[in-house]
């Protein structure tokens, strides 16, 4: 299956990076064909530009300036997104991705006024993440980051694909054993995925 891997954290010697490279490693030793993007070491451009914008609804155009992005979401039958949550949300880098590339003619497409969604090549869908608080404080916020994922990347891929969510809470708190226990779990997911 070729997996395309979204990862969205600026340090790459921290525990998310040690994740993120856990993830490739693993997915490529059970076989499937890998598409690591790494939007910081891309160095990804989150901001969507005036011209971006005008041209948002103009299928084709609205493409053209992140074409590469466009044709790799495209491509993949499968995705995994390894990021933290900061302020109880993505990253700006990988909400800008979101942005930029999951657009008009990409992700969804408009028929007849209704949103029409058209990344039915994505049959499967992981998220390995961490936060900083606890459960329970994400919980009493509504964990929007679950339900972006949960919700919205949902309606967009094909109709009852499989999604993994897999969160570490209250890496403030952490400890070398729930890291590890954590580890343990991340890698377990990518070998059965």
């Amino acid at each position: 299956m070729r997996v395309l891997v979204l990862h969205a954290h600026p340090v790459a010697e921290s525990y998310n990076g040690f994740l993120h490279g856990l993830i490739v490693e693993r997915l490529k030793a059970k076989g499937h064909d890998v598409d690591d993007c790494n939007l910081y070491a891309e160095d990804f451009d989150p901001r969507l530009t005036r011209e971006e914008r005008l041209a948002y609804h103009d299928i084709g155009p609205n493409i053209e300036p992140v074409k590469g992005y466009v044709e790799r979401v495209q491509a993949a039958e499968a995705l995994v997104m390894s990021y933290p949550v900061w302020n109880f949300g993505y990253p700006a880098i990988l909400k800008g991705f979101f942005d930029r590339v999951f657009l008009p003619g990409v992700s969804f497409k408009m028929a007849d006024g209704k949103v029409k969604p058209c990344l039915h090549n994505i049959r499967k869908v992981g998220v390995v993440t961490t936060y900083g608080g606890s459960r329970l404080r994400a919980v009493l916020v509504g964990d929007p980051p679950r339900k972006s994922v949960n919700r919205v990347l949902r309606a967009i891929v094909k109709p009852a694909a499989p999604f993994t969510y897999l969160a570490h809470y209250d890496m403030n708190r952490s400890t070398d054993e729930t890291r590890q226990r954590f580890i343990t779990k991340v890698g377990e997911a990518m070998d059965a995925f």
